[in-house]
């Protein structure tokens, strides 16, 4: 032992004397202790955060789907042989955006689906030289679905880009004034692409099988070969339009990196973290409010049709019957998969040839939107019924009966602040679109 200075006063003794007491020893064991602990929790709390997840194995199977990392790769379109070529991209583009594929010269694709909002307008029923029926859908990664339209009467995108182009309430043309416009302004293009365009060499200005009677009588009177001519150009038109919509694609959302950090384990930043209600909606969405039962996948849409008991608009339509007769109309479809408009082979057609077609779960089902940016998406439903989020939730939560069909929802239970948590995570699905450069506007002019 050191010996102690003489001077007990000295604070080097006092020390010393302190250091060797069995007070110290109490105290270094109780410091010792306190850090132990605040490390052990501290390093528990790391260990949960980064290591054993909130979800379970099942929870993280079904978010992991539910993440645009799981999308599979685009497939190709066998019913459209240049689905993919960029030459027919960039066709398909300037006739997005031209103005003259319409009836008045007013109406192009891009009037209802508006680039700058998600490719739809934001109105309860779409405007073109008319007004529809039905509310405009979304463009972004629809190349990943089997059906088109709200009741799926298109198989094929190229195939639902044309619909709109004859019909009266929309772009109001005809096909022989299409392939006029093409003739005109873009026969280098086309050529390139599809071969010689056919003789247009008095063709009246309008016609085809559509709804005005003097523009269908023009078309019957039309020679046979010559009719299908045209009809070979107009399916071009619409498959170059589907090359250009195929290039639409969506992004990662705050829910994709949400999922990302969750499911790896990492810590959250500011582009992934949820707040305490976004978390309790995603937990409900895929839990007790069964949302993912028909909104899911990497889309957030089971391209099914449903009858989810939706009112009738306030504005008076003709009846529909949604899919009962949306179905029909696709298998009768002039342009769809089985066509000889179509690069399929019959094989090649298994969604058109196995659809189901009669059943009492056809009336008034409607195709489960895609909720990705479903948020910034106003109205809401197959004719806008619904103004905001809230009042769709509180449809979903009392599960009304249908106006007619058999409504397939039934009462949740979900108290007002599920339902603001619910939204609260829905608004996390929002993000930008992606194309490639320039293409999310349209051409500066349509010189051709």
């Amino acid at each position: 032992m050191p010996t102690l200075p003489d001077n007990d006063s000295a604070p080097a003794g006092a020390l010393i004397r302190f250091r060797n007491s069995v007070w110290f020893a109490i105290l270094v064991c109780t410091l010792t202790g306190v850090l132990g602990t605040t490390l052990v929790s501290a390093g528990a709390a790391h260990s949960r955060s980064i290591g054993a997840s909130r979800w379970t194995e099942q929870q993280q199977s079904l978010l992991r789907s539910l993440s645009l990392k799981s999308l599979a790769p685009l497939a190709p379109d066998p019913s459209n042989r240049y689905a993919d070529d960029d030459r027919a991209a960039a066709l398909g583009r300037q006739l997005f955006f031209d103005t003259r594929f319409s009836g008045n010269g007013r109406v192009s694709c891009a009037t209802c689906h508006v680039p700058g909002q998600d490719f739809q307008d934001g109105t309860p029923l779409a405007h073109g030289v008319g007004t529809t029926a039905r509310r405009t859908m979304p463009i972004a990664g629809t190349a990943h679905s089997a059906w088109f339209f709200w009741d799926g009467r298109a198989d094929s995108q190229w195939g639902q880009a044309l619909g709109p182009l004859e019909s009266a309430a929309e772009h109001g043309g005809t096909r022989t004034q299409y392939a006029q416009v093409v003739a005109s302004h873009y026969r280098s293009d086309y050529e390139t692409i599809f071969g010689v365009l056919p003789s247009l060499a008095q063709l009246p200005r309008q016609a085809g099988p559509v709804a005005d009677s003097a523009w269908r009588g023009a078309w019957e009177r039309i020679p046979s070969a010559r009719r299908d001519d045209i009809s070979r150009v107009y399916a071009n038109i619409g498959k170059a339009i589907a090359a250009y919509e195929r290039r639409i694609e969506l992004t990662p959302s705050r829910f994709d990196r949400y999922v990302a950090a969750e499911l790896s384990g990492k810590p959250h930043d500011t582009q992934s973290a949820f707040s305490r209600d976004e978390e309790a909606g995603l937990r409900l969405f895929i839990g007790k409010a069964n949302c993912a039962n028909c909104h899911n996948g990497a889309l957030f849409s089971d391209d099914h049709f449903h009858n989810t008991g939706v009112p009738l608009p306030t504005t008076v339509l003709p009846p529909d019957s949604g899919r009962t007769s949306g179905v029909r109309q696709a298998l009768a479809g002039e342009f769809n998969c089985t066509s000889r408009y179509s690069d399929a082979k019959p094989d090649d057609c298994e969604e058109l040839r196995f659809a189901v077609t009669e059943g009492s779960e056809l009336v008034r089902a409607y195709k489960t939107p895609s909720l990705r940016n479903v948020a910034a998406r106003a109205p809401y439903m197959h004719a806008g019924q619904f103004t905001n989020l809230d009042q769709v939730l509180a449809h979903y939560n009392s599960a009304p009966a249908a106006p007619f069909g058999q409504s397939e929802l039934r009462s949740l239970h979900l108290s007002l602040e599920e339902q603001r948590q619910l939204a609260a995570f829905l608004n996390t699905l929002t993000s930008p679109l992606a194309a490639p450069q320039g293409w999310l506007q349209g051409p500066a002019t349509q010189s051709k």
